[in-house]
Formats: C-alpha cells, structure tokens, sequence
C-alpha cells in the first residue's frame, strides 16, 4: 500500500491543500517554518492515528478554528482506499474520528488496517545523545504500537507503581500491618506485569543484535534490565522506605548502543556526531526490517530534514538505503534533488 495523496483541512498551519505523492520517491523542499514537517506529522497521523508530538495533540487544529481533516488516497493492488481523522476540539483537548472509505472505524480498527511507517527524525538523536529514559520511550512506543498486550502490560506496570510508590510515602510504623498486607499484593503484581516487558525487550534487542551492520559499520545494543524480584524487593526494603520510591524494575532498564571498532565504543558517551546519527539510522533501519520480516510488507518512510548536518558519504549511504521504499523526504536543500537517483517528484512549500 502506498500513499498517493493528502488533503489537508485547517491542520496545523494550512488552511486547504493537498499534495501528490509517487510510489518511489518525493522530495518535499521549501524554507524552515513553512509546514514541511506539519505535512510529515499529517501522513504520521494518517498512518498511526495520531501526530508524533501528540502531547500537545490540540495543536494539530489550525490555529482559532475547531475542527480539522486529513484525508489520504491509498492505492494496493489498483484499489484505491480513502482514510480520514476528523479532529475536534473538545473539553479533554481533541477527539478523533476515524473514516476508512467513510465507514467509521475505531482507533485499533483504524491503524489495523493500515500500512507502516518508520519515521526518521532529528529530534529523535534524543534517543541517542540524551538519558535512558528516552531510550526506554522509544523501545516502549515501538513496542507498544507492534504488540496490544505489551501496551496492555505496560499501562498495568505503571499504574501499579503509581500506587506502590503512594504506599512507600504513606507508609507509618502505626499502620504497618496493613502496609505490609497491601505491599505484598503490589509487588507480585509488579513482578508479574514486568516479566513480560523484559522478555520482549530482551527479544527485540536480540533482533537488533542480529541484524547488527549498516553498510560497513558494526553495532550492537547491551540490553540491561532492572530485574524485580521478591529477593530484591526484600534487599532493598528499608532503602525504598527513605527514598519514599520503588527503585528496581522495569522503569530503571537501560539500553547502551556500541559501534564495534578496535575497542567496543559507547556512541553515547563517546561517539562522533556522525556516529550518533548513524546509531539512530541503524536503529531506524532495522525497524523497516521488522515490519519486513514479520508483517512481509515495506513501510512507507519519512525522512524530515536529516540531510543538513550529514556528510556526503553518509548522505549517500541513507539514500541507498531507503531507494526500495515509498520515501517522502523534506529538506531546505536543492542539492538533495540531483543526489537522489530514479523515479521522483518533488513538492515546493
């Protein structure tokens, strides 16, 4: 399935417009601030049901207007099918109503029926050069939106934690037999819940680790999980008291990139630019793998404005990486244009 066009109705800053894709490659050239990366949130959200800075979703609504459409044509197999979100300002912030050839679907029918995207992004280098607890959003989002019940366990775990943790800075010596009772129960719920969110992270990273080069660079990821278990839980008892927290398990797991050279090199702490950039690609690449390998279909790629800090050899290197996909890519840079060979249209914002 591959996106043929968009139409855009009072989405963040355009009022009507509609754009045309071809099934190889578009190049989407234009200033900074003209709404480049607004039209690659649009196809986001047509394809994931919603946009990529959802924490602010409100804003997908042109500003002092109410409402908002997307409407994109999909074409498999010479039948074209017409997705839309409706967005709605509301007293929650928005609803969303989704539309698959105008029969109303909800959001899991919707994303169900259709295709992948992998989103390449430089905000994203936050995975690379910031703390573990962006890496474990990454892991969580991707594995979240690939598995219902990793989501499903994943909301359990956290909403357990919020009530373990209210315990921890409740607790007093006066209530203590009832503490202990209600202590008990959460931590078995925890231990539960957390058991299967390591092992599909841990089955993940082996999937990275198994498709470990990009072109001749060498990576691999140092998975390491903060296991809970009632022997730990009892270890660190009187700690969790003071500090008034849970402090094992899930929410502590990190996730360490290495590029192999002569020494094994943290690309966190001690990575070029360059070798960071090529860490997220290589993490990016080997999720159009997955979808690949487990979906048996190509996604749809979208590459917003990666090209400006990357040297010719590795611009080169994206570009034949990404040649054999539907690629909608945004850049302010002309010279993009002639390094991208075959079929390709290009869009002027």
């Amino acid at each position: 399935m591959w996106l043929k066009k968009i139409n855009l109705f009072n989405f963040r800053n355009f009022s009507e417009k509609s754009f045309n894709f071809n099934p190889f490659t578009t190049i989407v050239l234009g200033e900074n601030a003209k709404g480049k990366t607004n039209l690659l949130e649009a196809i986001y959200c047509l394809l994931k049901g919603k946009g990529f800075r959802e924490q602010k979703e409100v804003e997908l609504i042109k500003f002092d207007k109410e409402k908002a459409k997307i409407e994109g044509f999909f074409e498999e197999k010479d039948h074209v099918f017409i997705h839309q979100i409706l967005i709605e300002k509301s007293s929650k912030g928005v609803e969303k109503k989704y539309f698959i050839d105008k029969t109303k679907k909800n959001y899991h029918q919707f994303v169900k029926a259709s295709t992948k995207m992998v989103l390449f992004s430089p905000d994203q280098l936050k995975i690379i050069d910031e703390g573990p607890d962006q890496r474990r959003n990454y892991f969580d989002r991707f594995l979240s939106e690939e598995d219902n019940e990793y989501r499903k366990r994943l909301n359990n775990y956290f909403n357990g934690l919020k009530k373990r943790n209210k315990l921890l800075e409740v607790f007093s010596e006066e209530k203590k037999s009832h503490f202990l009772e209600d202590i008990y129960f959460w931590n078995n719920y925890l231990i539960e819940e957390s058991s299967y969110l390591v092992e599909k992270r841990k089955k993940y990273c082996d999937f990275l680790n198994q498709n470990s080069f990009l072109d001749e660079k060498e990576f691999f990821i140092d998975y390491q999980p903060s296991i809970i278990d009632k022997k730990k839980l009892n270890f660190i008892f009187k700690e969790e008291l003071r500090q008034k927290k849970t402090l094992i398990g899930p929410q502590r797991d990190n996730f360490l990139i290495f590029i192999k050279n002569e020494k094994h090199k943290n690309i966190h702490l001690f990575g070029s630019r360059s070798e960071q950039r090529l860490g997220l690609f290589w993490l990016k690449i080997n999720e159009i793998k997955y979808f690949e390998k487990n979906f048996k279909i190509r996604p749809i790629l979208l590459l917003d404005d990666l090209f400006s800090e990357l040297d010719s050899k590795n611009r080169q290197l994206i570009l034949k990486l990404v040649k054999n996909y539907q690629t909608i890519l945004t850049t302010t840079e002309k010279e993009v244009i002639y390094l991208i060979e075959g079929f390709r249209s290009i869009v002027v914002i």
